[in-house]
């Protein structure tokens, strides 16, 4: 009788919950919320923006490129000046039309400013916008 009572309780104690479908499933998961996560390349450089009343926010796909108050243009960490602006737009065109926004430092000149939204039109950005602050 021992014997019986015995070979049960170490068939009951081998038996486990098997975790491959729940791993299989995480992984899945995991996958899924990488291929469809969405990055934005912030432009490296702290700018210093305007403020403006109309002020509004964007959504999180937009394509960033910082003019600072030395009239660098950056897109990405990296300095890529007006004339590598129309090639970065370009880029972000083909994946969909994402609006450009750019964040310039309130003492960028003008002229400096309409030559990157220039390049940003020629490009084939249909929505170009500067990056204010609300007061």
């Amino acid at each position: 009788m021992q014997s019986r009572l015995q070979q049960r309780l170490e068939q009951q104690e081998t038996q486990g919950i098997d975790m491959s479908p729940l791993i299989d499933v995480v992984f899945i998961l995991l996958i899924f919320f990488i291929v469809t996560t969405v990055f934005v390349r912030e432009t490296g450089v702290e700018v210093d923006k305007p403020q403006a009343v109309s002020a509004t926010t964007l959504d999180q796909n937009v394509i960033l490129i910082a003019v600072t108050d030395t009239g660098d243009v950056v897109y990405d960490g990296s300095n890529i000046g007006v004339a590598g602006v129309r090639g970065v737009v370009s880029q972000g065109q083909d994946k969909g039309g994402r609006p450009v926004v750019i964040q310039a430092d309130r003492l960028v000149e003008a002229e400096r400013l309409l030559a990157v939204i220039d390049e940003a039109k020629l490009a084939g950005a249909e929505h170009v916008s500067i990056a204010a602050l609300k007061p």
